[in-house]
């Protein structure tokens, strides 16, 4: 299936300076994208974030095993955000790396945990998780609980002039 992501530059930018941040015991940092989804002619998925909900810092847990454990009022915080919004909803983290980015298996188990949770406030939406490096993408979409999720096929900044993050990383 053919899914593009599109998010504003601005708010790409954004995105990346809050992924920056120190945090003090959590190596790693998390945020998550509302996004509108619509349906591509010809068929297919659209997805265009527009916001930005980060992840507060009193919302991750001290960890030696991973890089952000975030607490429940994280998703609690987010699924709020989606409850109250018509939105996809997606977890963003980042890996401190330039090239195609891919999910560990913890990201893989763990996404397949908390994303079902979206449907329970916004059943009718896809949700997903997204993992970016310091120049690419990659992500991963689910329709409903017990299918597969399908792969992110493209995404664009939206910018002038508009640039992909795919495989090759920034263009």
């Amino acid at each position: 299936m053919n899914i593009h992501f599109r998010i504003p530059a601005k708010l790409f930018k954004e995105l990346h300076a809050d992924l920056s941040r120190p945090h003090p015991h959590a190596f790693e940092r998390v945020a998550f994208l509302p996004s509108r989804p619509a349906a591509l002619h010809g068929g297919g998925l659209l997805l265009v974030a527009h916001a930005l909900h980060p992840v507060a810092d009193d919302d991750y847990e001290p960890s030696t095993t991973v890089g952000a454990l975030l607490r429940g009022a994280a998703f609690r915080k987010a699924l709020q955000y989606a409850y109250n919004q018509p939105v996809s909803m997606f977890h963003v983290h980042r890996h401190e790396h330039k090239g195609q980015p891919r999910f560990s298996y913890v990201d893989l188990q763990e996404s397949a945990k908390f994303v079902p949770d979206f449907w329970k406030v916004r059943p009718q939406h896809p949700h997903g998780t997204i993992v970016l490096s310091q120049n690419s993408a990659f992500g991963l979409v689910w329709y409903q609980a017990g299918r597969a999720p399908a792969p992110i096929s493209k995404f664009t900044l939206v910018a002038h002039p508009l640039r992909e993050v795919n495989h090759g990383g920034i263009r």
